[in-house]
């Protein structure tokens, strides 16, 4: 078994206390109660884990990223995001607002034209499937037409 984590003096007690409390919802509350107990115990990582409903290895990847960055290191940075975007929000809003008038107008596109006109707008090709998602996102489908 492993030796209980140590933590980097990045608060004093006090205020190491103060900065638990004033957590906003459950996850930062659990993600500070384990660098607390992690503290003043000091329990080992499955101990603190079982306490607070969580795996060993979150309390572990906690512990590492407040000795590395301090209070901040425990911000959630979150796992999704558009890094693969091929049109900024703004652009895609845009285009959306397009077709949709284009749609109303009994005008609807078409998945290549539109395939053709993103390629032209990013300098990129686009595979026809992010053309679906596309339409997908306002409520078009390939299957049923569009509105």
């Amino acid at each position: 078994m492993r030796r209980p984590a140590s933590i980097y003096p990045w608060l004093s007690e006090r205020k190491l206390q103060g900065w638990v409390q004033k957590a906003r919802n459950r996850e930062e509350y659990q993600k500070r109660t384990a660098i607390w107990m992690t503290l003043k115990g000091p329990f080992p990582a499955h101990r603190v884990a079982g306490l607070l409903g969580v795996s060993k290895q979150a309390v572990w990847l906690w512990v590492s990223q407040y000795n590395r960055m301090g209070p901040e290191g425990l911000q959630r940075r979150g796992r999704g995001g558009r890094r693969n975007a091929v049109l900024s929000l703004a652009q895609e809003a845009d285009l959306l607002e397009r077709l949709q008038k284009r749609a109303q107008q009994g005008d609807p596109p078409r998945a290549v034209q539109v395939r053709e006109e993103i390629s032209k707008a990013t300098g990129r090709d686009v595979s026809i499937s992010y053309v679906y998602r596309l339409f997908g996102r306002i409520g078009w489908s390939k299957f049923m037409g569009l509105p």
